[in-house]
């Protein structure tokens, strides 16, 4: 009897869909902010038009090209990165050059924004189409880098603004995008390139 019942829920497992550990642990927050991603990149664009030529013609340069499937090997390393906020405060804010860096640790893909006032840090976890979903969040100065919260469901808070959810995937050989959804603060839509 005892065969039977293992060999039956080792079947059940078999046709249960597996959840990514990212599923696990997203907050219902950050889940809903990844899910309309097309409609933040939609208004980071809009609200761009309003930008000079020169920054248009740079945001479509890494926001309105088709991206492509990226893998853990491709993404390990040290990278120049810089963000940009479309649509909020300003039409477009472009912030200067800085040191990125994806590793391997005994938890997973690691990526992390090492220099500038602002940080990031965060969990990097396959998210379907070769694309990779970021789990991380915000640090400023000299603040250790903070571990993504989830939204901290146990003491009934929803959401955290040091936390962020992004979605990777490549422009090209040595060239990155993160796009960031509704962001916390100033912007509708944050994407940080990554160049080596």
């Amino acid at each position: 009897m005892r065969a039977i019942i293992a060999l039956v829920l080792f079947f059940a497992a078999l046709a249960t869909p597996s959840m990514a550990a990212w599923e696990g642990r997203i907050s219902a927050h950050d889940r809903e902010r990844l899910e309309q991603l097309p409609a933040s990149r939609a208004e980071g664009l809009a609200g761009a038009e309003a930008a000079g030529r020169a920054e248009r013609a740079l945001v479509n340069a890494i926001v309105a090209r088709t991206s492509g499937p990226i893998s853990a090997q491709e993404l390990k390393g040290t990278w120049r990165c810089r963000i940009l906020k479309l649509s909020g405060l300003a039409p477009i804010k472009v912030y200067d050059w800085f040191t990125c860096r994806v590793r391997e640790n005994k938890y997973g893909l690691y990526f992390e924004k090492i220099t500038g006032s602002e940080r990031m840090a965060g969990y990097l976890d396959d998210y379907g189409d070769g694309r990779m979903v970021l789990l991380g969040a915000v640090s400023v100065k000299n603040d250790p880098p903070r571990p993504y919260s989830g939204g901290n469901p146990g003491i009934g808070v929803a959401s955290s603004s040091s936390d962020l959810v992004g979605l990777v995937s490549t422009l090209g050989r040595g060239h990155v995008r993160i796009e960031f959804p509704y962001p916390a603060i100033e912007s509708d839509y944050d994407v940080i390139e990554l160049r080596r």
